[in-house]
């Protein structure tokens, strides 16, 4: 429809001027990344997409080089982040090169959160109506996260309001979403 096309102009257009605005940021944390441990500047995961489509997501790599990633959660004072890392994470800097997944079309600035294939079938099989989250395109942020959603809290909520943004979905409540996300620090994701 119109209104999905006019989601993924914005996206186009957002992602390329924010990837502008703050490449000095992004040469600064690849900077970071690459002189305080050793492995590749960026972290690539495989998550679910559109579709149930599996795509590649970057994140600036915030942790030691591990093959434990697609099937474990990360936990509070993991020994597997580095001293990078520790920064970058809590300031969401990490998710940066997330811009270049929605320049490509793999995401969206806003929609829910996309996840690693094992979790994907391991939820789908607990929680009822799991895999309506992939009839949109997931997102950098979402109604999830900045509702305080994110992280490790309660899943079958996160779902919910997934769910609840998938059915109400507006360009006006993705500007809501994007400005809350931006300018409320308690829910900066």
């Amino acid at each position: 429809s119109s209104s999905w096309r006019a989601k993924r102009a914005l996206d186009v257009v957002a992602s390329a001027g924010l990837i502008m605005l703050v490449s000095p940021i992004l040469v600064g944390c690849a900077l970071a990344v690459k002189f305080t441990s050793r492995g590749p500047i960026f972290f690539r995961q495989v998550r679910v997409g559109l579709g149930g489509r599996p795509f590649e997501i970057l994140k600036f790599r915030t942790m030691k080089v591990n093959d434990d990633s697609a099937t474990q959660w990360s936990v509070q004072g993991d020994d597997r982040v580095t001293s990078v890392g520790r920064f970058l994470r809590p300031s969401h800097l990490d998710e940066l090169p997330q811009l270049f997944n929605v320049l490509r079309g793999d995401m969206s600035l806003v929609g829910p959160r996309p996840e690693r294939p094992h979790f994907v079938e391991q939820f789908k099989e607990d929680i009822n109506r799991y895999m309506s989250r992939h009839v949109s395109k997931p997102g950098m942020t979402g109604w999830a996260q900045v509702n305080g959603l994110r992280g490790n809290t309660d899943l079958r909520k996160r779902i919910e309001h997934d769910l609840w943004y998938l059915e109400n979905w507006s360009i006006s409540l993705d500007f809501k979403i994007l400005a809350r996300t931006f300018f409320n620090r308690d829910n900066a994701y």
